[in-house]
């Protein structure tokens, strides 16, 4: 088993670890990170600010935090990712850096440190370590985590069929589950070099239903649009959405199906192309 596989595995265990505390009420937050801690930011903000707390996501490298907030929180796997590492050195509120590694160039220079170590992964490809941060951050929001953490359990055993040999993934969500949309596709790029996209699922209809067709997939993460289904299955794509799942857990399906995809078509999930553990630039 690859690591990538294991850690994907470990990921409801990891979550009944991910105990939350939450921010100063009312706190107007900004939360950075790369790549997929990017996505984990967006799906926090929208969740903290569906709260009626200003809290707003950015890719470290373009991210705005001279507009007034009280603290930044920087998500980083290895705390070692050069643009989040430059951001912390110029900010001058409180920050927080959620990490899984102690004793590095982020949390030097972090305010305070949330370490999620053992949720810390061999893997180049993140999954259990961005699930882990959600969950931390959920439940800092007050969320019972019980039923994501028994659904992904679930998936966990679902049977893929023939799933991994989709030639095309689209990935959806609302709210939320927007940047778990990103996050899905991503997964799918960086283990299996498929051709995947990701959309708020409103915008679907509005130019990326254009490329479904048969042999491709079209995967709502959370609620789905009224009539979204009967249009997608017009086209001859295959049409998924989460059902009664928690939309976290139903994330854990689209990993299992990038690891699949791989193998499938011979690739070592462990080892993505062009990539690696993280990006430090000028090393």
């Amino acid at each position: 088993m690859s690591f990538v596989a294991e850690e994907i595995a470990g990921q409801p265990a990891c979550w009944e670890r991910a105990v939350g505390e939450p921010f100063a009420p009312g706190e107007r937050i900004a939360v950075v990170g790369c790549g997929t801690s990017w996505f984990v930011a967006m799906a926090y903000a929208a969740l903290r600010q569906a709260t009626g707390q200003w809290t707003d996501a950015f890719a470290a490298s373009e991210a705005l935090v001279d507009r007034g907030y009280d603290r930044v929180v920087a998500i980083t796997r290895s705390g070692t990712t050069t643009e989040v590492v430059d951001l912390l050195a110029r900010v001058a509120v409180p920050t927080t850096v959620i990490t899984g590694v102690a004793g590095s160039p982020a949390t030097a220079r972090a305010t305070e440190t949330v370490l999620l170590d053992f949720a810390d992964e061999r893997s180049v490809v993140q999954t259990q370590f961005a699930t882990t941060a959600l969950a931390y951050l959920r439940s800092s929001l007050g969320e019972d985590l019980t039923k994501a953490i028994a659904d992904a359990r679930t998936v966990l055993d679902q049977d893929l069929g023939d799933l991994d040999a989709a030639e095309q993934f689209t990935f959806l969500g609302q709210g939320w589950t927007v940047g778990l949309a990103h996050e899905a596709a991503l997964k799918l790029r960086e283990a299996a070099g498929l051709w995947t996209e990701s959309y708020p699922a409103m915008e679907y209809r509005h130019g990326p239903i254009s490329i479904a067709q048969p042999g491709r997939v079209t995967w709502v993460l959370g609620q789905a649009p009224d009539g979204l289904q009967s249009d997608v299955e017009s086209t001859g794509a295959r049409y998924i959405d989460s059902g009664n799942l928690d939309p976290m857990a139903h994330l854990v399906l689209a990993q299992r199906v990038a690891v699949a995809a791989a193998l499938r078509r011979g690739l070592d999930p462990d080892r993505p192309r062009n990539l690696t553990r993280s990006v430090i630039l000028g090393a």
